[in-house]
């Protein structure tokens, strides 16, 4: 995979690879309302351009209600324009954050494959 982009806020940051098939966009710290226009803004540029993007929360220590929605809004916009958003390596703490909204089979589905529970 190629580096692609790399964006900073000091609380979250995300860093794009493009490879043959799919972007992944490695995911670094917590995902709180205050950092959630970083993944919006660089990951919906790729949805048109992308058959596939591929969060990996393997260093992500952290989310909230707020990076919850950014991350639904995402899949969502995804759909719309024909994109595959996949989650992977995500913490049990936002599994289980995902349990308790009932967004895990819908997420988890996508990225069944890719899963790698602590």
């Amino acid at each position: 995979m190629a580096m692609s982009t790399y964006v900073a806020a000091s609380g979250f940051q995300v860093r794009t690879l493009r490879g043959e098939h799919a972007y992944r966009v490695k995911c670094t710290g917590r995902l709180t309302s205050e950092w959630t226009p970083v993944p919006k803004d660089e990951v919906k540029a790729l949805l048109p351009v992308a058959g596939t993007v591929v969060l990996d929360l393997t260093e992500g220590s952290y989310m909230d209600s707020s990076g919850l929605g950014a991350v639904v809004s995402l899949y969502v916009s995804g759909k719309r324009v024909g994109c595959e958003l996949r989650l992977i390596n995500f913490n049990q703490r936002v599994r289980e954050l995902l349990g308790l909204t009932h967004l895990l089979s819908a997420l988890e589905a996508c990225g069944e494959y890719l899963i790698k529970l602590p």
